[in-house]
C-alpha cells in the first residue's frame, strides 16, 4: 500500500454527475472492509434538505461552503486511521480548497465515463439542480474535466458494470 494511503486511509471517489460514484463506493467499502460515504447523502442528512432544496434555498455558495466543512471532517476522521471510501460531490473536487484538502490526505480516483451515459444515467432524475438542461449539463461537464484529471487515477465507468470498475479501482498500484 503506498504511504500515502496508509497515512490516511481515504480513497475519494471523483468525477461527473452519473459517473458510479456512489454506486461504485459502496461495493469497493464492502470488499476492502472499508466504511462508504457518500457525502451528497450526508449533507442531505445534516441538513435535513435535499441538495435541490439547499441550492433553492440558500444557493449555490452556500451548499459549496457545506461541502467544504464536510470534507474537512471526513479528513480528519481518516488522518485518525478510519479508513473510508468517500464518493464526492460531482463539484467538489473543481473546487482549489478542496482538491488541497483530499490530495495530501487519501487517493483521489476519477470515475470517468462519456458525457452521453452520464446524462442517461441523470437524465430522469429531477433532484440534481445542474442537471435539468442538456446544453448546459454538457458544458458543465466539459468544463470540470481538467479538474477530474488532476485526480491521482483515473478509471472508465462508461460500463453497465460497476464490478467491474471496482475491479478495476482494486487493480490500481494503490495497494
Amino acid at each position: 500500500m503506498i504511504l500515502k494511503l496508509v497515512r490516511t486511509p481515504a480513497i475519494y471517489l471523483v468525477g461527473f454527475m452519473g459517473s458510479g460514484k456512489s454506486t461504485v463506493g459502496r461495493l469497493l467499502a464492502d470488499r476492502l472492509g472499508w466504511s462508504f460515504v457518500d457525502l451528497d447523502a450526508e449533507i442531505e442528512a445534516e441538513q435535513g434538505l435535499p441538495i435541490a432544496e439547499i441550492f433553492q434555498r440558500c444557493g449555490e455558495e452556500h451548499f459549496r461552503r457545506l461541502e467544504t466543512e464536510a470534507i474537512r471532517r471526513r479528513v480528519r476522521l481518516a488522518q485518525m486511521g478510519r479508513p473510508a471510501v468517500i464518493a464526492l460531490g460531482g463539484g467538489a473536487f473543481a473546487r482549489e480548497c478542496n482538491f488541497d484538502l483530499v490530495e495530501h490526505n487519501g487517493i483521489t480516483v476519477w470515475l470517468d465515463c462519456s458525457e452521453a451515459v452520464a446524462w442517461q444515467r441523470v437524465e430522469a432524475n429531477s433532484d440534481r439542480p445542474l442537471a435539468r438542461n442538456r446544453e448546459q449539463f454538457a458544458a458543465l461537464y466539459e468544463a470540470r474535466r481538467a479538474c477530474y484529471a488532476r485526480a491521482d487515477f483515473r478509471v472508465e465507468s462508461s460500463g453497465d458494470d460497476p464490478e467491474s470498475v471496482v475491479e478495476a479501482v482494486l487493480g490500481l498500484p494503490i495497494f
